[in-house]
């Protein structure tokens, strides 16, 4: 279908069932695409096959951090997504125009890592490609304007949405949508850390990539165990938001990157490469020896990581079972032990920006006993997770808002699908 058509049948109604399921604003859906078609006509002109496709941000409801060290988490994808028109070329080129960006452009005869590129989109671009050739499929040339509600440095992974779009993109272009989405996630993965230049683990990409309420355990990262969770918040009268609290994540790599060295110093001194695989009774038995060797963060990192692990699981479970004020305690009790153990609230380079730690304590006062709180994410500035109940969401907004900005609350739809195509 043509850019006009295409724009044309946005606009009618004909795909509204699709943005029903995607988003909790269809009419505002409808003009972003439209308006994205737009974008995609003043960059590369008018094409007669042009194709949509969408990625999402995702939140992390359980497990903070315990990803990369082979643990177990919560994980669901969030309405706030990445999108983009799409059109083949002849080129053997990947050009891609992200809105309020320069246009990033990747040949494909060139997909060596370059570490003056790390940083960047065209790094994520370049490693996806090089991914999906490694791994024996099919990539071709193609142009893309995209669009993003994801913002950057809140949490939701923007990044791991933009790899999941590419990934989407030449999975349905190219490879007739055969490759399954944990693999998609795995190559994003590899992509962010080997030519972005980022280490991560594998929660953001899984979460974008599967849609949902997921549950995730890497215990085998060559081959996680993945649940879905049928899970409706608005039938508990709760609604889910993140808030801005300002900052972004763009000079906070040291910080995560002390996070998996310190786990990965204890699990070495029990000659074990991820503290999933250390015994946690052994672990306890010799503080002393490992306080000595590792420090008190990294002792304290690793407490973290053996609770919230568990805690992970049990969430699953409490959903699974509808005992959504067991759901609500352990969300609590996680955002306690990332504050107190983990210690990813704020980045000791800048002791003086603390947002989160205010949104945390502004948040708590409001709810009092109800609804629940939580660092969101990679921590140290970005945003925070909260649970509220459906009567209070319109005060806690003003309030929190009055705070940290007009826009700064997001109130988000756990959308049931991942990476996507739309159907026309």
């Amino acid at each position: 279908m043509n850019t006009s058509d295409l724009k044309k049948l946005i606009l009618s109604g004909s795909l509204d069932d699709q943005f029903k399921m995607l988003y909790q604003d269809v009419e505002a859906s409808k003009a972003r695409y439209a308006n994205a078609i737009d974008g995609f006509v003043e960059v590369f002109g008018n094409r007669e096959q042009v194709r949509i496709f969408s990625a999402p941000g995702r939140t992390e409801v359980g497990g903070n951090h315990t990803d990369h060290q082979h643990g177990r988490v919560l994980a669901g994808s969030v309405d706030l997504d990445i999108i983009g028109i799409v059109a083949l070329n002849d080129d053997n080129m990947v050009r891609i125009k992200s809105e309020g960006f320069p246009q990033d452009d990747v040949s494909l005869s060139d997909l060596a890592i370059d570490k003056s590129e790390f940083g960047h989109a065209s790094a994520l671009i370049r490693g996806m490609c090089a991914n999906f050739i490694e791994n024996g499929h099919k990539v071709s040339g193609f142009d893309a304007y995209t669009t993003s509600s994801v913002m950057k440095g809140s949490g939701l992974s923007s990044s791991a949405a933009f790899e999941v779009f590419v990934g989407t993109a030449m999975n349905y272009l190219f490879n007739e949508g055969k490759i399954d989405p944990v693999e998609i996630a795995k190559m994003s993965q590899k992509s962010e850390s080997l030519y972005f230049g980022k280490p991560c683990g594998l929660l953001d990409q899984s979460a974008s990539a599967l849609g949902g309420f997921t549950a995730i355990d890497f215990k085998d990262t060559a081959k996680p165990v993945v649940e879905k969770v049928d899970f409706d918040l608005g039938a508990h009268n709760h609604v889910l938001c993140v808030v801005n609290t300002g900052g972004n994540h763009a000079n906070l790599t040291q910080d995560y990157a002390d996070i998996t060295v310190e786990c990965r110093d204890v699990s070495n001194f029990f000659n074990e490469d991820f503290l999933r695989d250390v015994d946690q009774d052994d672990f306890f038995g010799n503080i002393a020896a490992v306080k000595a060797k590792c420090g008190d963060r990294a002792v304290l990192r690793a407490i973290h990581f053996f609770a919230e692990d568990q805690r992970a699981e049990d969430e699953k479970l409490a959903l699974k079972g509808g005992d959504f004020n067991r759901f609500l305690d352990l969300i609590n009790e996680s955002g306690n032990s990332s504050y107190k153990y983990l210690q990813n609230v704020y980045s000791t380079s800048a002791v003086n920006e603390q947002g989160l730690c205010l949104g945390l304590a502004l948040t708590e006062k409001f709810l009092g006993k109800k609804g629940a709180c939580r660092v969101h994410g990679g921590g140290f500035a970005g945003t925070i997770q909260c649970f509220i109940p459906s009567d209070m969401i319109d005060s806690y907004k003003a309030m929190i808002e009055k705070v940290f900005g007009e826009g700064s609350c997001y109130v988000l739809k756990i959308r049931p699908v991942g990476g996507y195509e739309f159907k026309f």
